[in-house]
């Protein structure tokens, strides 16, 4: 598993997702976007859901980070919460499994170290991969044993809400890889143009995960849009 560490060193992964609320939901789609992703020079792809999974790795020879999005009666951790989506991950083949690491309670009650021993004692061999919020939140995941971590979710809970990581503001990207000692640290979260991928690859990232950027056509439409509105 450490040659897919190696492979991403440095490259793009391309983060193929469409909830079912948007116009290109379709494992069929994601599928084909993933080639394309390859195609363009893609080193890895991030899915979500198992029937993604299941195409794209039909379709793709890239390791695939692998999530499930699965709401709990409105509870806010919802990037693979449970075991139960860790179980059906594992069997899709993909090469890493991310879970969303913060600090928050998870629908079954458990705190993240103990989910994290649960995980790691059945599936010994897999990648985990830690989505986390904050500087503290990546030194911690990383004391565990994560072996990736990534701000994905700087931004999306209480104490971070409404901030972003943009090219103005390195900060947290900067500390956390300063901090973290063992784990490979991904760049993830509104990395929308290729200026901001290369400067935040020269920060030290280990690699570069670009979603909305490339997979959504709507949001890149908006962009062109507004701007001739302006």
């Amino acid at each position: 598993m450490h040659q897919v560490l190696e492979h991403f060193k440095n490259g793009l992964i391309v983060s193929c997702q469409a909830l079912e609320s948007e116009p290109l939901h379709s494992s069929f789609i994601m599928g084909r976007m993933a080639l394309a992703a390859k195609e363009g020079g893609a080193v890895g792809i991030r899915a979500n859901s198992v029937a993604d999974i299941v195409e794209i790795k039909k379709q793709v020879d890239l390791p695939v980070i692998g999530i499930i999005k699965q709401v709990y009666d409105d509870h806010p951790v919802f990037i693979t919460p449970t075991m139960n989506e860790i179980d059906a991950l594992a069997e899709t083949g993909c090469e890493i499994i991310a879970t969303d690491a913060t600090e928050r309670i998870r629908p079954d009650g458990s705190d993240l170290e103990t989910f994290y021993k649960k995980v790691r004692s059945k599936y010994p061999h897999l990648l985990l991969m830690a989505d986390v919020s904050t500087v503290e939140e990546a030194i911690f995941a990383d004391e565990l044993g994560f072996d990736i971590i990534a701000p994905t979710l700087y931004g999306y809970t209480e104490e971070t809400n409404g901030l972003k990581i943009d090219d103005h503001d390195y900060a947290v990207i900067s500390q956390i890889v300063k901090e973290v000692k063992n784990a490979k640290v991904l760049a993830e979260g509104n990395v929308s143009t290729p200026e901001i991928a290369k400067s935040v690859l020269d920060i030290g990232v280990h690699s570069v995960v670009v979603g909305g950027a490339i997979t959504r056509p709507q949001l890149i439409t908006k962009k062109f849009a507004d701007a001739l509105k302006n």
